[in-house]
Formats: structure tokens, sequence, C-alpha cells
């Protein structure tokens, strides 16, 4: 493919690899270079805070949470949108020595507890959205306030407690200061599998996204995707900052199309990352709200974490100028595994998620032997990004890590160029614009819904999102609980994205001879 006009071509020589070892020192050597550049552009405002002004709320942050009694290797967990709280308590708490588990503040809280409960986490980091909703946590919920004025100053704002003595329960025994995040993969509320990335995982994912991309000073983006998820924290907030960026935070910490270009605009924004269903919004929008000239020159677009469609990503290019580079990673694999190269480094493979970044990749078919080129089997990745195994689940964790490799569970093929391209999953986990979906999860959820006898969950295409959530639901009685009862109740007990789009009330559900669900009849009865 050719390099779009507007698309820069950086001079190899000028790229250099961030000098990081993990989040502990990920602001450092900017503070030591370039204290005054900008580092994030935050509020309605659009107000910038330099290198050096982050690093110190950080390092007030951290004494904060150390004088609280936490101690090196404790877990905390971590509720903030896309917010400067969420970056000076991850970066506060990285330097405190603590582990930090981010988690998306739209759950219901009952998973909160759940999680937090599971991992065994210390204390709780809340920004204002979600302090002021009161919920009720298994442990000490302390709120964080960074006010930033008009002329880039900061303060922050921390009221801690004390903790007390440590009483180490759930998985954090297995936790050390060596470890940085546990994030939290899909999964039912108390089986959400728990993923512990230490420094070193998170510097050599950094590392490969800032080579990948030749991220630098010069580089500025829009934070489209939640921290919370490793697509949002590494691919578009870490690795930003690890090479001396610029990351704009949206007003109120979430993506809006509507501000979307103003956003990028502002910042001067080089590059951004997003799933295909945000790229479909801004394509369907473009006509009305794409500025054109006005625009700032992108060097490249990114997409991750669900499978972007041929047709919209030429559309795209044509419509933003600059190459859009398809990625793939997993949770497991500190996020990226593979990503297409800028194109004056490769080429761009039609239906490919490009070659392995800074892993191996292999893939093998039923018995664990390699497939040749161009042979679908199970997509496996090696390397310094991948973790070491979940944590507090010896059997999952057996499964899933052989010898050193991640199973990804996920189906593919390698061509004679190393370039991979991906052709299903083997679970059966629902794919919602980028939203991993647990469909038992939700029929238990359903199932415990008054009037509810049973319920089948499934995947439905969709244009936008890749896929949405059905459900096939057997009520009890005929004129009993209704669908808007059940949908209501849904929405109390499940995260926005779980909450089925179209649900059904059917009069029973089809079985296999052996008596289980038979997700395929159930698929193909419901799901057109």
């Amino acid at each position: 493919m050719a390099v779009p006009a507007a698309a820069s071509v950086r001079d190899a020589n000028r790229y250099r690899p961030p000098r990081v070892t993990g989040l502990v020192d990920l602001l450092d050597a900017q503070v030591r270079e370039r204290p005054y550049a900008r580092a994030l552009v935050v509020t309605g405002e659009r107000v910038q805070l330099s290198y050096r002004a982050l690093a110190s709320l950080a390092d007030e942050v951290a004494a904060r949470l150390g004088g609280a009694g936490l101690g090196r290797g404790d877990a905390v967990g971590l509720i903030c949108a896309n917010t400067a709280e969420f970056v000076v308590a991850l970066l506060g708490a990285a330097r405190a020595g603590l582990v930090t588990a981010p988690l998306d503040p739209a759950l219901p809280e009952s998973q909160l507890s759940a999680r937090l409960a599971a991992l065994g986490a210390r204390a709780v980091l809340l920004d204002a959205s979600v302090s002021g909703r009161g919920v009720m946590l298994p442990a000490p919920a302390w709120s964080l306030r960074v006010d930033v004025s008009g002329a880039g100053t900061a303060a922050v704002e921390l009221e801690t407690g004390v903790c007390g003595q440590a009483q180490v329960s759930g998985a954090a025994d297995e936790l050390s200061e060596r470890d940085a995040l546990v994030l939290f993969t899909a999964g039912t509320t108390d089986r959400a599998k728990m993923v512990p990335l230490t420094h070193a995982n998170v510097a050599a994912s950094l590392r490969t996204i800032c080579a990948t991309y030749e991220l630098g000073p010069d580089d500025a983006t829009v934070a489209v995707m939640p921290f919370f998820h490793g697509h949002g924290l590494f691919a578009a907030l870490l690795s930003s900052l690890a090479s001396g960026g610029c990351v704009l935070l949206p007003e109120r910490g979430r993506f809006s199309a509507g501000t979307f270009w103003d956003d990028m605009r502002a910042v001067d924004a080089t590059w951004f990352t997003a799933v295909p269903a945000i790229h479909e919004i801004l394509l369907d929008r473009s006509e009305r709200e794409y500025p054109g000239p006005q625009a700032p020159p992108l060097k490249f677009v990114r997409s991750c974490s669900a499978p972007l469609n041929t047709a919209t990503q030429r559309a795209l290019e044509r419509t933003f100028g600059a190459p859009l580079l398809s990625a793939y990673g997993m949770t497991e694999s500190s996020h990226q595994a593979t990503s297409e190269p800028l194109p004056q480094r490769g080429a761009l493979r039609q239906g490919s998620v490009g070659r392995p970044t800074g892993v191996a990749v292999r893939v093998v078919d039923r018995s664990g032997r390699s497939c040749p080129a161009g042979v679908e089997g199970e997509v496996w990745v090696q390397g310094p990004t991948v973790a070491r195994g979940y944590l507090a689940d010896g059997d999952e964790s057996a499964r899933t890590f052989v010898d050193g490799w991640l199973r990804t569970g996920d189906l593919g093929a390698l061509d004679e160029d190393g370039y991979l391209s991906l052709t299903g999953r083997i679970k059966n986990l629902i794919n919602r614009g980028g939203e991993k979906i647990s469909p038992e999860h939700v029929e238990d959820v359903l199932a415990g819904c008054p009037g509810v006898a049973e319920a089948a969950v499934f995947a439905m295409p969709d244009a936008v999102y890749g896929q949405r959530v059905g459900a096939a639901v057997v009520v009890r009685e005929p004129d009993g609980v209704g669908r808007e009862e059940i949908l209501r109740y849904c929405r109390d007990h499940l995260a926005a994205f779980e909450v089925p789009d179209r649900l059904e009330l059917v009069a029973a559900l089809p079985y296999t001879a052996k008596g289980g669900l038979d997700r395929k009849a159930v698929q193909a009865r419901y799901a057109s």
C-alpha cells in the first residue's frame, strides 16, 4: 500500500527507545531532560500538565500511601475514569512500591466488591465520580482529587486514613514489589481471572509499542480507550509517557465522538488508537464532523481489540489520510503481541494483524505441533511481555501457560513472511466493540431474576460493534415477569455493555443429548 501524502515519515536515526524499567521510573528520563514539556492535557479547559508537575503529584501520593501503612508489594484497587486522578494514582502507587488493580467504574458494586475481595486489596483509590456514588467496598476507600490551574500548576488531595497491620488475604499473597499491575480478564463476577504483570512485563511492552510506531517527544494522542483495559493503558497512556509524548484526557474522562476532532486539534495529535466500533462511529460521522484540511496530519491510526473489516479500514485511510495499522494482543501478553508496521518499515497485508512485536508467535494444531504457513490453528505467544500465570487459579494457569507459551484461545494462521491473520475464537466469549462478555455470566444473572426459569445468551452480528448481546429467556409463568422487568434487573446487576441488546421470551431452549445447552442451535435459531 502506498503511504498517504499526509502521513509523515520519520528519520529512523532520530528514534530512541524509552529507557524505562517499569512504572516506577516511567517519568524519570523526561523529568531530567524535558521537565517542562507537556505530559497531559486535562479538564474541559484543556490545561497542560508538565512532566515535572506530574512527577511531583505522583511523589506526593506515594508519600501519603506509604504513610497510611501500605507496604511494598501490597495491592490497591483503582476505580477512576480516564482522568488526571487515574494517572497520578497509578504512578504514585507504583512509586510507593504498590501493585495496582484498575477496575471499570461502570461495573456494578457487587462485581467491584467481588474482584477486590478476590484480590485482597488493602485499599481502593477512587475519583469523585465513584466516591460520590457511595459504593460499599471490602477495603478502605480513599477519594483522590487533582486540581489543575490554568497556569498548569496542580495540587492533589488524598485523605487516606490508616490501614493498620497488614493482613494479606485473597490472591495478594502471591504478589511482590516486582509486580506492577493486576488486570482482570472477562469472566463471571467470582471467576474473572486476575493477571499479574511485573514491572519487567510493563517495560518490555512499552519498549515494543514505542519501537513499532516510533513514538517520541513529537507525538501526541487523545485517550479514546479506557485505562482499566490494556488497550488504553499500554498503547495510549503509558507508551506516550514513556516516549516523552503527550496524552489529552477528554473532559469527564471518556470518549466523545462530538468533541473528538476538537480534542485532536487541541493537542496537535499525530496518532490515535481505538477499537473498530469507535472507528466505525468516527467514519459514520466524518462527513459532518471531520475537519478535513484543518485536522492535524496523522502519522498513523491504530486498531486493536477486535477484528476490523477491510472495507472500513480502506475507507478510514481515505478519509483521514493516514495508514490504519491493525494490532493484536491480550491482557496476558501485556497487550500488544503483533502489529502491522509503519508503511516505511514493511508491507501492509489485507486481513492481517501484522507481525510479532517483541515476542515469538506460533500457530499450533490440537497436538501442539506447529502448523505450516497458511494452516489454521491456535495462536501461541512467548516472550518478555507474557505474564507468569493467573493469580489464585493454578488449574487455569496450567491450561493456558504451557512451557513458557501463552495459549491465547484464538484461531489464526501465519503466512510465509510471519504475518498473522485471525480466523475466530475457540472460546465462546462475545466481543462487543472490544468488550469481552461471558455468556455464562449473563445467563447466571438472568437466572437470578425472579420469575425466570432459564436463559441462553448468544452473539448477534452487528455492523458497528462487531457483535451485540442477545438472550432467549424462559419464564416460569406465561403471565409472570415481562421483558422490561427482566432488562431492568439486568441493568441493576450487569455492566452496561453486558446487558442484552435483544431479549426474547421463548417457550423452551434446545439441549444436546447429554443434557447441556445446545449453543449452536441457540445461535442458529435466535441470532439472525
